[in-house]
Order: C-alpha cells, then structure tokens, then sequence
C-alpha cells in the first residue's frame, strides 16, 4: 500500500517495542515532597508568579500567568504550600525562575475553570478557555495554543490535523493515549471544528500503530473527520512534512505558517486536554511520559503530575540496570541531553530516555566527503553540508541566504552523515547568531 508520505527523511531504528504494549501506569506521590514550577516555556514569555512564598494552593490553582498573547498560565498540580520562589535547574541545564511547592499528599482541588466562569463555556468562548487552561503543544515546542487557534484575519482554515505521527523513536506515550482514550481524542477535535465550521478533521497516525489506527477508525462515527494512516519515516511528524503529507500543501517558508495554507496541526495531548478544558474546565497538570532505553530497568509509560522530578519517574521504572552515558528529555533525534535527573517534569516531557555506552556511542567527527546524503534526506530541501560550512567559517550572512533559518532541527543529516559531522549543532549555532544580529539590528 502506497501510504501518503513526504520526499527525504531517514529510518532509525523504532525502539518502540520497549513500551508500545505497556498500558499507563499513573504515578502520584500521596507524601510530601518538592514540585517545581519554572516560569519559562519552550516557545513564548516567560510567566511571573501570582502566589508568595508561604502561600497555601490547591491542585490545579493558577500560579503564574502574563498579559503576553504568546504564553499560557501556570498551575499547580499538588495542594500544599509555596516553599519558595528561585532559581531552579531545568531540563535544558539552565536556570529559571520557579514556584517551588511543599505538597501534603492530598490534592485537594481548586475550583474548576466552569467554577469560575459559571458555566460550560460556549464555543465562541473556547479559545479564551484553552488559553486559560495553560494549553501549549504538548508534543514537545510547547507553544501555546490559544495562538493557533487565532489565525491571522482572512486565512480560512480548511484541515485540522491532529499529529498521531509519533515519528520519534522510543516515544509511545500517544500511541498509549489513542489506544486508552479515543473517544476524549475524537471530542477534543470536535470542539476545535466547531471553533472553524468549514474544516475537516484528520487524525494522522504513522501505519506502525496498527491497534491505534484500529481504534480511532472504530470510535470516530464523525463523517468531517477521517483517520489517515501515514507511511513510517522520520520525520513525518513534523509540523510542515505533516501538512504535506495529509493536504499534499507546502507550507512557504519562513515566517509564513501552517495557516497561510489553511492548515492548524496538534498534537494528540493537547487535542485531549481541548476535551479536558472544555467539558470538564481543568487545566494542564499532568501528562503521560515515555521512560525508556536500554539503562531503564523496567521501561513504562508514566502519567504524572508536572513539577514532579525526573529522578522520581526513574525511580518508578526500577533504576538503570548500568550508569546511563547520556539521559535525553524527548527522543533521540530532536531530544536535548540532559545534565542531571534533579529537574522538574514540564509540559513539554514527552519522553525520558537513558542510554547505555552501547546504544550510545558517537564516533569522531571527521572531514566531510561531499556524499550527498544529507542532501537527499533532508525533508526541507537545504544543502546541509554547505550550511555546516558557512557557520563554521562564521558567514551567517551567507547560512541566511541559503535557507538556514528554515531548518527544523530534525537531525536527519546528522543520522545520515558517515563523517558524523555535528550538523545540527552547526545550524543551531547559526540561527542564534542570525537571531542574535537581528535583535541588534532591531528586529529588522
């Protein structure tokens, strides 16, 4: 069967199996311990707490929020008391300002969103409800998704597609959602076609979930959405490879966005919390995490509440069987390595993976031998090595006019590359320094 699919792209090794057929386990400390809030998202402004220190809260209590439009509040997934407000580590090893809460074991909950507002909200009031939620992409950018779903003036929307791709390898935690909640996933879609009567729905799912495709295809009874399985290549879940895949639509390239083809694409999380925020008025507390690899004693997939410590949804897989050399928050391909366990779970915590020395190990770079391969998987038809080298001889003029700020970070040139040259690294190096002239420059 000849599945819709993009042109480039590579095939790792899934590593799927580890956790496809582990049901969710759901882990929530009933003792008193520390959860940690930090202000900044992925994508967007940062927040500034609304609670003090000494200030008692409640499970699922705003705690930070902003007037910015690009940003989502904060809530505490644990009753107990503000410990204090500080600098903490996170996943990325930086510091940034947290709400640090003493849970008591009870979550006790807050008044609901319907609580505050009176009523179940109309659709003309859902974007403001999502927003109110904390909503942000939860497949891993986090940005938020009140902004999506308020496309520039004029541009028609004509295909919702939810990203059920989970292209990246190891990561199972959507696939596990599907499988368990299908009927929250195909309602959370629902709500968002009422916000745009004139698109259809499609739920995207790469064909190597069989049991997912089944289900969803069996729940669905909604003649404006359809479920499209996809060919398996990574990285079919990117936002503009989706697009083209399911519409057959390019997306231009940068600044233009999925809108200018009529096009909103969210991740199968947040499509169910749009079903948790409008029918039952809660907000983004917890989230179901893939923690796997061959370190990982016994892989599961988690549902946690955030602010919890990575080293606490470690602890609950049985430890590492060795000394991982390298922990990466996310997937292999497009996760960030991270330097120590000691950090709070965030929205964006799709994936902890652990890695032994095996399954780990990275040659040294050597010369590039002008092959060609990054050329041909590269799903956004840039010349990687000539981008690599313009960064490295510090030309960012020349990485702009070549296309540079259009990459995604995917890494399938990197995965490709027999010189094991650090690509990725290159072009982010390159896309701060353009970022960077152009805040001097005074955004021009």
């Amino acid at each position: 069967m000849n599945l819709p699919t993009f042109l480039g792209g590579v095939h790792p090794p899934e590593g799927k199996e580890l956790t496809e057929n582990k049901a969710v386990e759901v882990l929530r400390p009933e003792d008193s311990r520390e959860f940690v809030y930090p202000m900044a998202l992925h994508i967007g402004a940062p927040c500034s707490p609304i609670v003090a220190k000494g200030d008692e809260v409640l499970a699922g209590q705003k705690i930070a929020d902003t007037d910015a439009f690009v940003s989502a509040p904060k809530y505490s997934a644990v009753s107990g008391k503000v410990k204090a407000i500080e600098p903490r580590m996170v996943f990325t090893g930086a510091m940034e300002l947290s709400v640090v809460i003493e849970s008591d074991g009870k979550y006790t909950p807050a008044p609901t969103l319907h609580d505050i507002l009176g009523h179940k909200p109309q659709p003309s009031e859902y974007v403001k409800m999502i927003r109110e939620a904390g909503l942000v992409g939860l497949g891993g950018a986090c940005f938020p998704t009140h902004v999506k779903l308020s496309p520039p003036k004029g541009k028609v929307i004509k295909h919702v597609i939810v990203n059920a791709a989970e292209c990246e390898p190891f990561l199972t935690c959507d696939n596990r959602l599907m499988i368990d909640s299908p009927d929250e996933i195909i309602k959370g879609l629902e709500y968002v076609l009422e916000i745009f009567p004139e698109a259809e729905g499609v739920i995207a799912i790469e064909s190597n979930k069989p049991e997912a495709i089944k289900i969803m295809t069996e729940h669905n009874k909604n003649p404006k959405i359809k479920v499209m399985p996809l060919k398996v290549k990574y990285p079919q879940g990117a936002e503009k490879m989706l697009i083209w895949s399911v519409t057959g639509q390019e997306v231009p390239t940068v600044p233009a966005l999925p809108a200018d083809v009529g096009c909103i694409v969210l991740n199968t999380r947040t499509t169910w919390q749009i079903w948790l925020a409008i029918e039952k008025g809660l907000p983004v507390t917890e989230r179901i995490v893939t923690v796997t690899g061959d370190a990982v004693k016994e892989p599961k997939n988690l549902r946690v509440p955030l602010g919890l410590s990575v080293r606490e949804l470690v602890n609950a897989c049985g430890g590492f069987v060795e000394e991982p050399v390298k922990v990466i928050s996310g997937g292999p391909m497009m996760g960030i390595a991270m330097r120590s366990l000691d950090v709070p779970v965030v929205k964006g915590t799709s994936g902890i993976l652990a890695l032994t020395k095996n399954s780990a190990y990275i040659t040294e770079e050597s010369a590039c031998i002008r092959c060609g391969k990054c050329v041909e998987v590269c799903p956004m038809h840039l010349e990687p090595t000539y981008l690599d080298h313009a960064v490295r001889r510090r030309d960012y003029d020349d990485f702009e006019a070549h296309g540079g700020m259009n990459c995604i970070e995917c890494g399938s040139c990197a995965y490709t590359c027999p010189a094991s040259r650090h690509l990725v690294q290159s072009y982010k190096d390159g896309k701060a320094a353009v970022n960077a002239k152009r805040r001097k420059a005074g955004g021009k």
